[in-house]
């Protein structure tokens, strides 16, 4: 018998009644079934959630919040109710833990009393986070939990985008009013830099006259402390002076009377030595006369002529002398009395001077004690300016920094206008923008699931067509046909039926499902393969162990099911199912598909198909070695049939 005459009888034997045909059927629709009812279900969950009801319980007393009054419990149950992420019920607490527990809630989101008072403590001393209370029942559903938390979790990013976009806003607008004031102070430090500088110039001079007003004060004092000294040197002088003067003076007077009395006397005298000296002559001449009435001779007269001539010589002599002295006397008597009266002047000076040289000491004194606090006043101005300089150029040096310091921050704060300080503020309440981008993208939640639930109703499918398809025509054993041919009709029968599970499959998750698939194609190639391969494995365990290894094909469809990574990542397996993870065939019809449904790598395609065949090849080989065992040797199964089949 060839093998299209064996596989022709089988499906004559599966379709020989009516029932046999409803069977073959139903068993043909139970991987569609299975996969495109799960599918469908499950193709866009995410999309749906605006149909979970949720209690949302607003407590929010409100409280002030940047000086205004608010009530952010309210305004973020406003947002909620106009958005469609869920089927939001603003209801009592009462009313909502009532229906919690009734099953007509999933879940509860509660914003308390104090939640608006706990976002305004941000800005005060004692800050605390606003709590936001979920109230779950894992008896109505256990994913609702998780739902909620994403659903608190978009609540409070929201909550907390608006605090942050309004406080951020009332920062700029204060780092901008600080920036105008930083300006303002800049401009300010500028002017007193540029005063400093006109201040440190004036204080250099300021410390160069002082310090030369110090030593020229000095100088005074050592001066005028000279002064002082010489003058109570004068004082004491012109005291002697004047007692001096006044005992000159009335010695000066006193003489001055003596000198009058000799001027009068020699007045007197020099008056009768002149009266006797102009008498001389006519005495001479009465001598002439009298000797010539005498009748003395002329001789005689001569002689005694001549002797009268030389006492008149002598006597005129004598007048001229005595008239010189006269004149020398009136002389000494107008000097004494100029001494006289130029000794009463000296005397009246000399009292003048020690009166002057009296009030020139005290003068001096008070001027040297003057000079010294001069001196002292300015050395201490000195020492003061030259402080004051040195203190100047310390401020200025400090002023420069600061405007220097200033100007800085006025550069590191933006100048920013009203709609660039929105949109700062809106950047920081929102930091973080979250781009994606994928090398392949499924085109929902369903087309996500695709080619693991694919793969899954594959060998579902293969098990169950195992229930009414014989694993090898005995009839064709017990003629000793060949092994080959009987293994290959066996396997190419339920495959030929996969087949067909599979491109039903393919339609409804085509055109059904609407999925899209980048190599569609190869997409169904893939599924026959994984068909075919099912078949084998499930041909091979049925040969040698019968009813046995139709159970096992159940317990490696479960162990599949957990290993094959259709949901979660495989890597988070434990290690030993991870270990069967890289054997079992399913994990790799999984990547396979997901490659050429999305787009993927398809490299990776070609070594996923090796292992396919492998597993194939493996099945079909280990399904003819127990054919021919069965050609050869009856076993105790073959006498007495397993207790589940």
């Amino acid at each position: 018998m060839k093998i299209p005459q064996m596989i022709t009888a089988e499906l004559r034997r599966l379709t020989s009644t009516r029932m046999s045909v409803i069977a073959l059927i139903a068993l043909l629709a139970v991987p569609i079934l299975y996969g495109g009812l799960y599918l469908w279900a499950n193709q866009d969950p995410y999309g749906n959630l605006s149909s979970v009801p949720v209690a949302l319980v607003v407590d929010d007393q409100g409280a002030q919040v940047n000086g205004q009054q608010r009530n952010l419990g309210d305004e973020a149950a406003e947002q909620l109710l106009d958005s469609d992420t869920f089927e939001w019920h603003r209801v009592s607490s009462d009313a909502a833990d009532a229906g919690l527990s009734a099953g007509d809630f999933d879940f509860i989101v509660t914003l308390p009393a104090d939640f608006t008072e706990a976002v305004a403590s941000l800005s005060s001393d004692s800050p605390r986070q606003a709590d936001i209370e979920l109230r779950t029942n894992d008896a109505n559903n256990y994913l609702a939990s998780t739902i909620g938390t994403q659903a608190v979790a978009r609540i409070q990013a929201s909550v907390a985008k608006k605090v942050v976009d309004e406080a951020g806003l009332s920062l700029l607008d204060a780092l901008h009013t600080i920036r105008v004031s930083l300006v303002d102070a800049t401009n300010g430090a500028t002017q007193l830099v540029d005063g400093l500088g006109t201040a440190k110039n004036g204080s250099s001079q300021l410390a160069s006259g002082s310090a030369t007003l110090a030593d020229g004060s000095a100088l005074l004092a050592d001066g005028t402390a000279q002064l002082s000294s010489g003058a109570d040197q004068l004082r004491d002088g012109s005291a002697s002076l004047r007692d001096g003067s006044a005992r000159v003076a009335d010695g000066a007077q006193q003489v001055a009377g003596g000198v009058d009395r000799i001027d009068d006397a020699a007045r007197q005298v020099g008056s009768i030595a002149q009266d006797a000296a102009n008498r001389l002559p006519e005495a001479r001449a009465d001598i002439v006369a009298a000797l010539k009435e005498a009748h003395v001779s002329p001789e005689r007269i001569d002689e005694i002529l001549a002797r009268l001539d030389t006492v008149g010589d002598r006597l005129t002599a004598a007048n001229t002398r005595v008239q010189d002295t006269v004149n020398q006397i009136n002389q000494l008597d107008d000097g004494a009395r100029q001494v006289a009266d130029g000794s009463a002047s000296v005397a009246s000076g000399a009292d003048t001077l020690a009166n002057g040289a009296s009030t020139l000491a005290g003068g001096a004194a008070t001027a040297a004690s003057g000079a010294a606090q001069l001196r002292d006043g300015s050395a201490q101005l000195r020492d003061g300016a030259s402080q004051l300089d040195s203190g100047i150029g310390q401020l200025q040096t400090g002023a420069t920094q600061l405007r220097d310091g200033l100007a800085s921050g006025v550069q590191q704060i933006p100048d920013s206008d009203d709609a660039t300080r929105k949109a700062q503020a809106a950047a920081i309440s929102d930091p973080v923008a979250v781009g994606t981008s994928a090398v392949t993208k499924a085109q929902n939640y369903g087309a996500g699931l695709a080619p693991f639930f694919a793969a899954l109703a594959g060998w579902i499918g293969i098990y169950a067509l195992f229930l009414i398809v014989r694993p090898v025509s005995k009839r064709a054993i017990t003629a000793l046909r060949s092994p080959v041919r009987v293994t290959l009709a066996g396997w190419l029968t339920p495959a030929g039926l996969g087949a067909l599970q599979m491109v039903g499959l393919f339609t409804v998750l085509a055109i059904a499902l609407q999925f899209s698939f980048a190599n569609p194609w190869a997409a169904l190639g893939i599924l026959l393969s994984a068909s075919a391969t099912y078949a084998a494995i499930v041909l091979a365990l049925n040969v040698w162990l019968g009813s046995v290894g139709q159970f096992l094909g159940l317990v490696l469809m479960v162990l599949q099911l957990v290993t094959a990574g259709g949901t979660f990542p495989w890597q988070t397996l434990p290690a030993p199912l991870a270990a069967l993870h890289h054997v079992l065939p399913m994990g790799y019809v999984v990547d396979a598909m997901r490659q050429v449904m999305y787009g993927g790598d398809v490299s990776r395609v070609g070594p996923d198909l090796l292992v396919l065949g492998a597993w194939m090849a493996g099945g079909v080989l280990l399904a003819t070695l127990g054919v021919t065992r069965m050609t050869h040797h009856r076993t105790l199964r073959d006498l007495q049939p397993s207790l589940i089949g």
